[in-house]
């Protein structure tokens, strides 16, 4: 098992983005990537959905590192009360980015918190509204050769080429991405996780 300074976040994702948002936040941090199943959590509210999902990273990590805070997170695309995660194949995309054509959508980011040792935790969820433009079979068709939308939740990546296909956002643009920074950081500091100085050590 990797050994981690107790006094450093655990970031339980596999994300590259994740990993590039906390970083570019100039937060300190380590990275263990679980195996924790996201079928075994049944459908629910979209909201309590996730945060169920990024519960259950970040407590099966907290398991192996019980003196260091955790954080998971898990992040779906929500249209007309339809669940979008990733696509699992060239078709798959396709329905999805046809059905987000023209339309307007949700991006949820669930995120957990937690430390086993001091038997705390807290999570919250975030919510971006997104419009996309109208979209031909062409470019989509063009976009999924690209392979851009495998492993993104709705098919599409805001901070890639999928950046061509939105007109405006409603809220956190880190949020769609995969991780609601700005959020997570302030309840970090809120709850005394992150301290206020330059480097955002923990306590």
């Amino acid at each position: 098992m990797k050994i981690i300074n107790t006094n450093q976040l655990i970031l339980a994702s596999k994300s590259p983005r994740r990993k590039e948002l906390l970083t570019c936040a100039g937060i300190s941090f380590s990275i263990v990537h679980g195996t924790f199943d996201e079928g075994s959590i049944p459908l629910s509210s979209p909201g309590t959905y996730v945060k169920r999902i990024a519960e259950g990273k970040a407590k099966e990590v907290s398991l192996l590192h019980p003196d260091n805070w955790v954080l998971g997170a898990d992040t779906i695309v929500l249209i007309d009360n339809k669940i979008l995660e990733k696509p699992k194949s060239e078709a798959e995309a396709f329905q999805m980015l046809k059905l987000l054509s023209g339309n307007i959508h949700q991006v949820l980011t669930g995120y957990f918190v937690c430390c086993k040792i001091k038997n705390s935790s807290f999570s919250e969820t975030i919510t971006t509204e997104v419009i996309f433009k109208d979209l031909d079979d062409e470019e989509i068709n063009w976009y999924i050769r690209t392979k851009e939308p495998f492993g993104k939740a709705g098919a599409y990546a805001i901070q890639g080429l999928g950046s061509r296909f939105v007109k405006s956002i409603n809220g956190s643009y880190s949020n769609v991405v995969g991780l609601p920074v700005c959020e997570v950081v302030e309840l970090l500091k809120k709850e005394s996780v992150l301290n206020n100085g330059e480097d955002d050590k923990l306590d």
